[in-house]
């Protein structure tokens, strides 16, 4: 299950079709990065330069050029060697640039000093991303520059940089059928990493024993790394919002939060479950529990086509708010509240975030001042969450250390939406009959 080349094409053919006349776009891979002297990160691409290419090796440049006689989709790349790929890994090449990914023309990267000053040459706009890799905007302003010492002997510079960022994000805001389909597989992947956890849990494991199973259930799928670093954070842990030291012992009584999702062929899912260490929620846990739980529910009835950005938030925030005022943690009229944002020491977070190649994903939440307007193939996650710090004293100590939040994947359909992450149990019956089970 992937990208076919076919879609890569299209989103190409797209962007070029936004492109002004007699411009150039330019994309950079991702760079290697050294983890500890001679070891590296593993090597993840570059969203933006996977979403047009679906190449995944380092050391390359896309340059897509509208119009050029000799062919629009231009890349650099690595020379096959031999040796080097006993050692690390196979290349694709100019060849394989060519034949296995589309591109009308293809160069060593070597030779890119060389060639990319004279693809820029005579186009009036550059379409890149500034400031994201300084050593590359180093190089490109270098070319340019090249290019105006040579202005006496006829050569034109570009004379207007625009952000790329601004035509490819907004492509990438709206995923493709192909693209939901992987993002539902990644999605089934973790709900089924989190039911692990929960099978899995019992008092004094540590925290790190819970995150092990859930990696094991990733990799074991075909998904070998996280989208993010996973929160697993026990009982006061969970009241810290990207703790990742996940090295503390699981106490009985406590519960315990885990964020994670994976990344299955580069599109990531992102799923938080909430459930007590010892498979029973105590009566203090259960009602923050519920309220949570509630909340999610009005989020995710307000997302469909034509409601705006910010509605499943305020929906989610008034559940909270008129919750916390029923149990007696908040004091005071609920408009009151609302208004005084008195709700804020124990939900302090947005409710969502857009979700796609990116667990954070790329794209504007506000259109010309205003929160956008929700269209089908939008995706995005519902995260509302209770938090009661260990040291707030404006509460009853019995609330005091419990650190809840559930969050789901859903993408916008042409009715209403559809959550992509259900299979991961969230309601208080169905996790204490599963942990049960044990």
């Amino acid at each position: 299950m992937k990208i076919g080349k076919q879609e890569f094409a299209r989103r190409r053919k797209r962007l070029m079709a936004m492109m002004e006349p007699n411009s150039i776009a330019i994309l950079p891979a991702a760079p290697e990065k050294i983890r500890s002297r001679d070891t590296e990160y593993p090597y993840r691409q570059d969203s933006d330069f996977y979403y047009l290419s679906g190449f995944v090796e380092p050391e390359a440049v896309i340059a897509l050029i509208p119009d050029r006689e000799h062919g629009e989709y231009v890349m650099f790349c690595r020379e096959r060697d031999r040796e080097k790929e006993l050692w690390n890994g196979y290349r694709a090449g100019p060849e394989g640039a060519c034949s296995d990914f589309g591109a009308d023309d293809a160069f060593p990267i070597d030779d890119i000093d060389d060639i990319l000053p004279g693809l820029i040459e005579g186009r009036e706009r550059v379409y890149y991303s500034m400031g994201r890799d300084r050593d590359f905007d180093h190089r490109v302003m270098g070319w340019v520059n090249t290019i105006r010492g040579r202005a006496r002997l006829g050569a034109i510079p570009p004379g207007e940089f625009l952000d790329l960022d601004h035509f490819l994000h907004d492509m990438r805001l709206y995923k493709s059928a192909a693209e939901i389909k992987l993002m539902k597989r990644a999605g089934a992947i973790s709900a089924d990493a989190h039911t692990r956890a929960m099978q899995a849990c019992r008092p004094g494991m540590g925290e790190y024993q819970l995150e092990a199973e859930i990696q094991h259930q990733f990799a074991s799928n075909g998904a070998r790394f996280p989208a993010y670093n996973s929160i697993v954070g026990g009982g006061k842990n969970g009241c810290i919002l990207h703790y990742v030291d996940n090295s503390a012992p699981l106490k009985n009584g406590d519960l315990v939060l885990i964020d994670a999702g994976c990344e299955y062929e580069y599109y990531a899912a992102d799923i938080t479950r909430t459930f007590p260490v010892n498979g029973k929620f105590s009566a203090e846990q259960r009602a923050l529990y519920e309220i949570v739980l509630q909340a999610q529910a009005a989020a995710i009835a307000a997302i469909a086509p034509g409601r705006h950005w910010e509605e499943p938030h305020d929906a989610a925030v008034r559940v909270i708010t008129d919750g916390l005022r029923e149990l007696g943690l908040l004091q005071g009229e609920l408009d009151t509240l609302l208004e005084t944002e008195a709700y804020k020491p124990f939900y302090m977070h947005r409710t969502g975030h857009w979700l796609g190649l990116d667990v954070h994903d790329v794209g504007d939440y506000r259109v010309g001042g205003q929160w956008r307007l929700l269209e089908p193939g939008m995706c995005m996650t519902v995260e509302p969450g209770i938090y009661v710090a260990p040291n707030n004293t404006d509460v009853e100590e019995r609330w005091r250390g419990i650190g809840i939040r559930v969050e789901d994947d859903v993408v916008v359909t042409k009715t209403g939406c559809e959550v992509l992450t259900e299979a991961a149990p969230k309601s208080v019956d169905d996790i204490e009959a599963l942990m049960a089970e044990r």
